[in-house]
């Protein structure tokens, strides 16, 4: 049987969350203050494990679920868990000239992203209502987060770019056993307009890895 890492992920930060709201200073503990990132070195991790608020929550909750279930059917979990540590790690590292504060799983789930656009490139997925290839609506949101380092939203754009450069960089490394079949046997995987659109929606809201 199968053990897929992304619901055990989901549950520690819905934990981690119901935590947040029930015990005073809890997230101070959990935050990556780039200031203090020399003395609290662990929060590189724990950040990646708080959320803002319940939108922050289920957006990156809900996107882990989405594309994390369709990698992890791909690779197995240790290469799973590799990319997903490695990606939150690297984003929480380039945050750290740019944002005085950071916390957030979106920088493990773009590197999520970035690797499955190696390695299902024509799974298809919706971007703003136009299905599309899944390496392409990985170009459209590398665009989206390029621009928001110019013209800032309160999303954390670097941790966006970070993880899914460390996605890609691991989708390459991994093509060779696990790519795409040229004939494939059935149709590749397509994720649901509306539950795209949702969760598009919601990632570009505030600032938060």
């Amino acid at each position: 049987m199968h053990r897929y890492w992304s619901f055990w992920l989901i549950v520690v930060c819905v934990a981690v969350f119901f935590l947040q709201v029930t015990v005073d200073s809890f997230t101070d503990q959990m935050v990556l203050v780039s200031a203090d990132v020399w003395s609290h070195p662990w929060t590189l991790v724990t950040s990646m494990f708080a959320h803002a608020d319940f939108n922050h929550l289920f957006s990156n909750m809900f996107a882990l679920f989405l594309f994390g279930v369709v990698l992890e059917s791909i690779i197995d979990g240790k290469k799973f868990l590799a990319i997903y540590f490695l990606a939150g790690i690297v984003a929480s590292l380039v945050t750290l000239p740019f944002y005085p504060a950071t916390l957030g799983a979106s920088g493990a789930i773009f590197g999520i992203l970035g690797c499955l656009a190696v390695l299902r490139p024509h799974m298809v997925v919706y971007v703003s209502y136009v299905p599309m290839p899944m390496i392409l609506a990985a170009f459209v949101w590398v665009l989206i987060d390029a621009f928001g380092v110019f013209m800032p939203t309160g999303t954390a754009n670097w941790a966006h770019l970070a993880g899914i450069a460390v996605g890609l960089i691991a989708g390459l490394k991994l093509r060779s056993e696990f790519r795409e079949l040229t004939e494939p046997r059935r149709a590749p995987p397509k994720i649901p307009e509306k539950e795209m659109r949702n969760w598009e929606n919601r990632w570009l809201i505030g600032r938060r890895a």
